[in-house]
């Protein structure tokens, strides 16, 4: 069976390893990667870990997780302001990793991290790349504000964001980055 970029990069478990891949594929490719992703890779992991110690029950593939943010912004454009390349990004890039080999069930996880193409029956996995995409994207400074800080971002993403929205992990996000940022102030 011939290898694809799909199965080289999920077979690799060691995120940090990811990483350098991406690096590899921006100057290749092109494709959207920077210090953002990183960090929103970083906090998804650690979402993760914290669903792993405190829901056990919760079953998740971090594998999938942690690849699918890694890659669901592929398409995006630096600081774009045009709305349909904003709400276009995702689906674009659900289509080019379909194009590299990964499965449907992947790329929908992808084009799930918001919901401009999938607002529902969406894959339980985008819901938490949806919650580490919108709260990093909030609490960072950005060219034309200061980035929120934590709790504003919480407020913001509760009864903003997501108000009316059925995302499942919701409750253990903000429980999860309250816990963050008690033992880190």
């Amino acid at each position: 069976m011939e290898e694809t970029f799909a199965s080289y990069f999920l077979n690799q478990k060691d995120w940090a390893k990811k990483l350098d891949i991406m690096h590899y594929l921006k100057k290749r490719t092109g494709i959207f990667y920077d210090t953002t992703v990183i960090f929103k890779t970083l906090i998804t992991k650690q979402f993760l870990d914290y669903l792993k110690d405190n829901y056990p029950e919760i079953e998740l593939d971090e594998n999938i997780i942690i690849s699918a943010r890694l890659l669901c912004d592929c398409m995006k454009k630096e600081n774009s302001t045009d709305l349909e390349e904003i709400r276009g990004y995702a689906k674009n890039g659900a289509e080019y990793l379909f194009r590299l080999g990964f499965d449907k069930r992947f790329c929908r996880i992808c084009e799930g991290v918001n919901r401009y193409t999938i607002p529902i029956d969406r894959e339980i996995e985008s819901d938490i790349l949806e919650l580490t995409d919108q709260f990093c994207g909030m609490v960072l400074d950005r060219p034309e504000r200061v980035g929120f800080k934590v709790d504003e971002a919480l407020v913001l993403l509760q009864y903003r964001n997501l108000r009316g929205k059925d995302n499942k992990f919701l409750d253990k996000f903000i429980e999860f980055a309250n816990f963050m940022e008690k033992i880190t102030v």
